[in-house]
């Protein structure tokens, strides 16, 4: 998993390549679950699925945070990311209202393919405070973006989604 997560990450900058150096197969908070598709090749894409409390605005929300998203570079387009629909069932055994991601700015014709049908909503405008996985004694220990949040309606409507501009993940990004 490390390797695809290098070879997947690494042409959008060795930054994001980084943290899957050494055999690590996670970047910062440790999946509870993973979804992993393989092909005649190996892994053909993964997703990563950790069920925590978040705070949205001031309502304390259990979700299933959905991230580590990766296709191999070659599958790229053909669909794949259509899979994550797989991943319902598992959401519902895990019984949460909502799964939950973020995603830069530059996935948004990406995934508001997932939106067109109802199936997600996208959040603008909303901050995400996160703790740093790797704590550095010099630099804050925390980390607030405004990044695309992704909402997956499970156990209740995306209408009963709390309001709030500030979303606290209470712990690092998965």
């Amino acid at each position: 998993l490390s390797e695809f997560f290098r070879k997947s990450y690494g042409p959008t900058g060795a930054f994001h390549a980084k943290p899957f150096e050494g055999g690590r197969s996670w970047a910062g908070a440790r999946p509870e679950r993973r979804a992993i598709a393989y092909d005649s090749v190996g892994i053909a894409s993964h997703m990563g699925v950790l069920r925590r409390f978040i705070k949205v605005g001031e309502t304390d929300l259990l979700v299933a945070e959905l991230g580590l998203y990766a296709v191999r570079p070659d599958l790229e387009r053909m669909g794949i990311a259509h899979s994550v629909g797989a991943l319902t069932p598992t959401l519902r055994e895990l019984g949460v209202p909502f799964a939950f991601g973020t995603v830069r700015h530059a996935m948004r014709n990406h995934v508001e393919r997932y939106c067109q049908n109802g199936m997600a909503s996208i959040l603008t405008g909303v901050r995400v405070r996160s703790s740093i996985a790797e704590v550095n004694p010099d630099l804050p220990s925390t980390r607030t973006e405004e990044p695309l949040v992704v909402i997956f309606p499970v156990g209740r409507p995306l209408n009963e989604w709390p309001p709030g501009t500030l979303i606290e993940r209470n712990g690092s990004e998965l």
